[in-house]
C-alpha cells in the first residue's frame, strides 16, 4: 500500500497523492489557524491521520515558515509529551475598511492578532484610486519598520457596498459614490500583492462565525451598522450565503415597518435611513467618531433626546429583526457596529420587541447577541478573505515564492 502523502502508482497515482497531501497540509494549517495552538496529538485526533503522517506534514509547514512548533506543556504528566503546533505570527494579511469618514488599515496575523492598525480620518469621500494609493503607501512604510520580517499573504478589503464575487468589482457603494470600481485590480497593481474584496457585512459574519459570537453556530443572521449604513450577512447550515452575484444580505435597503408615524424620520426611507449612525452622532453632538468613542458617548449621556433617539431606533430595528427571524429562522442574530450599542443600551427592551413581532415557533431558540470581535470584526473578516488562498493551498501561494 502506498503512503497517501507520497508518490505511488505511476504518474497518475503521484498526482492523486500530491493532491491528498495538499489537502492534508491545508487541513492542519486551517485547524491551528481557527482553533489556535494544538498539540500534534490533538491534530492526529482531529484529522484521523497517523502520528508519523502528522509529524511529516507539520515538518513541511514548519519548513515553509507557516507554523512553528513549541515545547509541550510541562504540566502534562501523563503519556508521551506532544509538541504544540501554532501558526507562525510573521504570516500576516493587510486588512482594509474604506468608509465615508475614514480609511482603516491593519496588519492581521494568521494567529488573528492585530499587530498594527491605522485609522486615517477623511474630510472627503475616498475614491477607489486613492484607497489603493493609501494602502500601498502604508504597506511600504510598515515594511521598513514593524513588518520588516513579515510575510504578507495578501490584502483583503471590506467594502460597504455591493461587491461582485467573481472579480472583486465594486458594483455600487452608494455612500462612497463608487460604481463599477475595479478595486481588486487597483489595489493589486498598487501593492503587488494578491487582493480580495468583499462586502463588509459578509466578511463580518464570517469573522463572527469562525471566531466570535457565532462560533459553532450553523444558522446566523448578522446585521452590521457602520458609517455607510446597515449591511448584513448570512450563515445557513454552516455555509456563507452570498447569493447569485454575491449581493445577499442587504437588510439596510429593506423598507422598515414603522407602526407610529412619529417614529418616521425619512419619507419612504429604507431601514438604514431610520436606524442611523449619523442620527446617533447628531444626538450626542459629535461630527465624527470611531465605534468605541460613539458607544462611550451614548452610554455616558443623560440627555432625554439621546435616550429617545435610542428607543426610536430600537423599535424600528426590532421590526426588521423580527422579519429576518420569520423568513430565515436563525439560531443566532448578531449585531455589530453601532447596532451593538443600540442593543446593549436597551437589550431586554429590544429582545421583547422582537419576540412580540416574530412567530413564536421561529423565536423558540433564537438568541440575540452583539459581535464579540467588536471593532475588529471587519478587519478580521477582511484578513480571512486575504488568507483564503493560502489556507486552501499552502504549497502554492505567492507569499511562499
Amino acid at each position: 500500500m502506498s503512503d497517501p502523502n507520497g508518490a505511488g502508482g505511476g504518474a497518475g497515482g503521484g498526482a492523486v497523492a500530491e493532491g491528498v497531501r495538499q489537502r492534508n497540509l491545508a487541513r492542519i494549517l486551517r485547524l491551528v489557524h481557527v482553533d489556535g495552538p494544538l498539540s500534534r496529538a490533538a491534530l492526529t485526533e482531529a484529522t484521523g491521520l497517523n502520528r508519523s503522517t502528522v509529524a511529516d506534514l507539520v515538518g513541511e509547514l514548519v519548513g515553509q515558515q507557516l507554523v512553528q512548533e513549541r515545547a509541550p506543556d510541562p504540566s502534562r504528566r501523563v503519556g508521551r509529551p506532544s509538541p504544540v503546533v501554532a501558526v507562525d505570527p510573521r504570516v500576516i494579511a493587510i486588512a482594509v475598511n474604506p468608509e465615508v469618514d475614514a480609511l482603516t488599515i491593519a496588519a492581521v496575523g494568521l494567529d488573528r492578532r492585530i499587530a498594527l492598525r491605522d485609522r486615517i480620518e477623511m474630510d472627503h469621500l475616498l475614491s477607489p484610486e486613492e484607497t489603493a494609493r493609501l494602502v500601498a503607501e502604508r504597506i511600504a512604510l510598515w515594511r521598513t519598520g514593524a513588518l520588516t520580517d513579515a510575510r504578507i499573504a495578501g490584502v483583503g478589503l471590506a467594502v460597504p457596498g455591493l461587491v461582485r464575487a467573481v472579480d472583486g468589482l465594486v458594483r455600487h457603494a452608494p455612500h462612497l459614490r463608487w460604481a463599477d470600481a475595479p478595486l481588486r485590480d487597483l489595489v493589486s497593481a498598487a501593492t503587488g500583492l494578491p487582493t480580495a474584496v468583499g462586502n463588509d457585512a459578509s466578511l463580518g459574519v464570517l469573522a463572527e462565525h469562525l471566531f466570535g459570537a457565532g462560533r459553532g453556530i450553523d444558522d446566523i443572521v448578522y446585521l452590521n451598522g457602520g458609517a455607510s449604513g446597515i449591511g448584513g450577512g448570512l450563515i445557513v447550515h454552516g455555509m456563507p450565503v452570498a447569493g447569485a452575484g454575491g449581493y445577499a444580505g442587504e437588510f439596510g435597503q429593506n423598507r422598515p415597518g414603522i407602526a407610529a408615524d412619529a417614529d418616521r424620520r425619512a419619507t419612504e426611507g429604507v431601514l438604514e435611513d431610520e436606524v442611523s449612525r449619523a442620527r446617533l452622532l447628531d444626538a450626542v453632538g459629535l461630527a465624527s467618531a470611531d465605534e468605541p468613542t460613539l458607544a462611550a458617548a451614548l452610554s455616558a449621556s443623560d440627555s432625554p433626546l439621546v435616550a429617545a433617539e435610542l428607543e426610536r431606533q430600537r423599535r424600528i430595528l426590532a421590526t426588521a429583526l423580527a422579519n429576518a427571524v420569520n423568513v430565515l429562522n436563525p439560531r443566532v442574530v448578531i449585531l455589530g457596529g453601532f447596532l451593538a450599542t443600540v442593543a446593549e443600551l436597551g437589550f431586554d427592551e429590544l429582545a421583547i420587541a422582537v419576540a412580540r413581532q416574530a412567530m413564536p415557533a421561529s423565536m423558540d431558540e433564537v438568541d440575540i447577541r452583539v459581535a464579540v470581535l467588536a471593532e475588529d470584526r471587519l478587519l478580521i473578516g477582511a484578513a480571512e478573505a486575504a488568507f483564503a488562498e493560502l489556507l486552501r493551498d499552502p504549497q502554492d501561494h505567492p507569499a511562499l515564492r
